[in-house]
């Protein structure tokens, strides 16, 4: 009798299918070494540039603002009192004076503190006034006269010791033709020769860069060169120092793909043996079959036919179930949240026939809350059915099968039996494909446990196999990783399978 022991109100885990993780377009290496090379330098030139016309401007005010100064100076020591007015004295023409040409015009003015103008041009504006109002240093700041920057020199000055109270101001401006002709011929002598340097450091970018990838198209093209069969390493002294650790990687992944292929020839063949015989035990009983003429003895060959038949059969459900194992789990399998404990349930339910057929009590033992498992419904159910299948299998007549799902930091699936169980020496080989134990009485293909450990290693469980309570029969172990209880409680209780 199949029974329930304990039963979850949450049978069905609720999906969440992962997306397939999408990844970009590959990469060039020479594109991507390129462009980190180039776009700094394409960043830094427009920068450069706006350095360069500040640098430029800076060294064309430098001379003509010493000279403006001068004229300030100049232009001061032609300022005097006379009768208690402010004159001005000029020996020369004021343009001849301040040396103005053809290029720039030039303006002077003498004004008092109030700003009105005594002599000059009274479009220039009135200077702010300083901190230290009297002295030798002349001021320089950028003005606008008659829409037209200017550069203005100006000075405030006692011209009379005697009148202590009395402030002029000299002020000498200058349009700023000859500045910028100076600040464009600095800014196109510096930055002309960057228009043929930049496209000729592109053409030794490329070309080094060439060079410089030249050994990695060379291992390309040895390695394009192999036979499909060659899988010896590649030899990481002959390729350039920064490859040696990808090709030292690829080395220890080829060693793996032999293995690999190795063991799935070795696995063809011993499958190709243990079918060879059903088939041969199939074609003897069918011939004997064919020239028998008691009804009675073709009846017992028709038995034995379908005996091997179904031999056959599961041994070739194994074979295509540890296959489907194997194969990519992230590309045919969706990982979805799968109830283990309704797994279990259907599995004995499945299997409950044939237990009671053998009169083993079959139940089934659940936690106080549902355990939910991130895998593969279908990969995880053939991992329970083989694992309680040989419990069936392996108990004698009378004897129990227990499934227990149970929550101890991680879910855990236990399945016990009361069978003979499996000597200490062999419980890790019976993980081996095609290893039966002697001595057991019972037909098997070798595949269950192996089948039981591919599917464990996918969803990262461990699976182990220890004697059964009182050393009587075997425990089977499978501890899942850690994942979330779902509420609600359990209802406790002993219920019959319908």
């Amino acid at each position: 009798m199949l029974q329930l022991r304990r039963k979850s109100k949450a049978d069905k885990g609720g999906k969440g299918a992962s997306a397939p993780r999408k990844s970009g377009p590959p990469n060039s290496l020479f594109g991507e070494i390129l462009d980190w090379m180039l776009a700094p330098l394409l960043f830094l030139w427009p920068i450069s540039i706006i350095v360069t016309h500040n640098v430029a401007d800076n060294i064309a005010n430098q001379p003509y603002d010493l000279a403006l100064a001068d004229s300030v100076r100049t232009l001061a020591r032609f300022v005097s009192v006379e009768d208690g007015a402010v004159v001005v004295h000029f020996p020369a023409p004021p343009r001849a004076l301040f040396r103005a040409d053809q290029d720039d015009v030039v303006y002077y003015q003498v004004a008092d503190d109030s700003g009105r103008t005594l002599s000059g041009d009274a479009d220039i504006p009135q200077a702010p006034m300083p901190a230290s109002m009297v002295g030798e240093e002349v001021l320089l700041r950028d003005e606008l006269i008659q829409g037209e920057d200017v550069r203005v020199a100006y000075r405030f000055l006692r011209p009379s010791p005697d009148v202590s109270d009395m402030l002029v101001l000299v002020q000498v401006a200058e349009t700023r033709n000859k500045r910028s002709d100076l600040a464009s011929r600095v800014v196109t002598g510096v930055l002309l020769p960057q228009f043929a340097i930049i496209p000729l450091a592109v053409v030794l970018v490329w070309v080094g860069l060439s060079r410089g990838i030249a050994p990695l198209n060379r291992l390309q093209s040895l390695i394009r060169r192999r036979r499909p069969t060659d899988l010896s390493p590649v030899e990481p002294s002959t390729v350039p120092e920064e490859v040696r650790p990808l090709i030292v990687a690829y080395n220890d992944m080829m060693v793996r793909l032999e293995e690999n292929l190795q063991a799935q020839q070795r696995f063809i063949a011993d499958a190709a043996h243990q079918m060879r015989t059903p088939l041969t035990g199939l074609k003897m009983q069918t011939d004997l079959a064919l020239h028998e003429t008691d009804p009675e003895q073709l009846r017992e060959s028709l038995e034995r036919i379908a005996e091997s038949t179904d031999r056959a059969a599961h041994l070739i459900n194994q074979l295509l179930s540890l296959a489907r194992a194997e194969a990519s789990f992230e590309k045919l399998y969706a990982v979805e949240r799968v109830s283990l404990d309704a797994v279990v349930r259907e599995v004995a339910l499945e299997l409950f026939p044939r237990a009671q057929i053998k009169q083993i009590d079959l139940g089934v033992e659940a936690g106080e809350q549902a355990l939910f498992i991130e895998g593969n419904a279908v990969l995880l159910r053939e991992l329970v059915k083989n694992l309680l299948d040989n419990a069936v299998k392996y108990t004698p007549r009378g004897g129990s099968v227990t499934a227990r799902t149970r929550f101890a930091g991680s879910p855990i699936l236990e399945i016990e039996d009361t069978g003979a169980g499996i000597p200490e020496a062999d419980r890790e080989r019976v993980f081996e494909r095609f290893f039966r134990v002697l001595g057991s009485g019972v037909d098997g293909s070798g595949l269950g446990l192996p089948i039981v450990r591919e599917i464990a290693e996918l969803h990262r469980a461990v699976v182990t196999l220890d004697a059964g309570p009182g050393g009587r029969g075997t425990l089977a172990r499978v501890v899942f990783p850690r994942t979330h209880l779902q509420p609600p409680p359990i209802v406790q209780g002993d219920y019959d399978a319908p």
